[in-house]
C-alpha cells in the first residue's frame, strides 16, 4: 500500500511545508482583518457578519494549525484542520471560478496590488496541499512530535 511509504523525512518534510505554508499564509490576515473580510465577502458564499467573524477566526486557525504542525503538537488535530480548510478553500475557489466571479485570492496577502486571482492554479496549489496533509495523517511514525496518535 502507498501509505507504507509515509514514514521519516517525508512525514517531517510535509509537516514543515504545510506549517510554514498556513503560518505564512495567516500572517497578513492577522494584521488586516477588515481587507480580509471584503475578500471574503468577494467570494460571494457568505452572509455579512459570518464574513467579518470568519475574518477574525480564520486567521487564527491557520497560525495556530501551522505551528501544531512545525512543532509537532496535536499533529493529528492540526492536519485534520488543514484538510477542512483545504476542501473549504477548493470549494470557494471552484463555486467563484464557475460563476465567473473574478476575484483575489487572499490566500497570502489580502492587499490588493500584490493578491493573485483565483484560477485552476489556486485549485491545484491547494489540492498539493490536500496531498502533503493526507501524507502527514497516515503517517506511519511519529517521530518529532508531542501527543501522537495511539497506534
Amino acid at each position: 500500500m502507498i501509505t507504507d511509504y509515509f514514514k521519516g523525512p517525508l512525514v517531517l518534510i510535509s509537516r514543515l511545508i504545510l506549517g510554514s505554508v498556513f503560518i505564512y499564509a495567516s500572517f497578513d490576515k492577522i494584521v488586516n482583518p477588515g481587507d480580509f473580510a471584503k475578500i471574503v465577502g468577494n467570494y460571494h458564499v457568505l452572509p455579512f457578519g459570518i464574513e467579518n467573524l470568519l475574518a477574525i477566526i480564520l486567521p487564527w486557525v491557520e497560525f495556530i494549525a501551522g505551528v501544531c504542525l512545525i512543532v509537532g503538537v496535536m499533529v493529528d488535530g492540526a492536519t485534520i484542520l488543514v484538510i477542512l480548510m483545504n476542501i473549504v478553500f477548493i470549494f470557494a475557489i471552484t463555486q467563484a471560478l464557475a460563476r465567473g466571479i473574478s476575484v483575489e485570492c487572499g490566500c497570502f496577502s489580502v492587499a490588493s496590488d500584490t493578491g493573485s486571482a483565483i484560477g485552476v492554479k489556486t485549485i491545484l496549489r491547494d489540492i498539493g496541499y490536500l496531498f502533503l496533509a493526507y501524507i502527514v495523517y497516515y503517517r506511519k511514525d511519529h517521530k518529532v512530535e508531542y501527543f501522537p496518535k495511539s497506534v
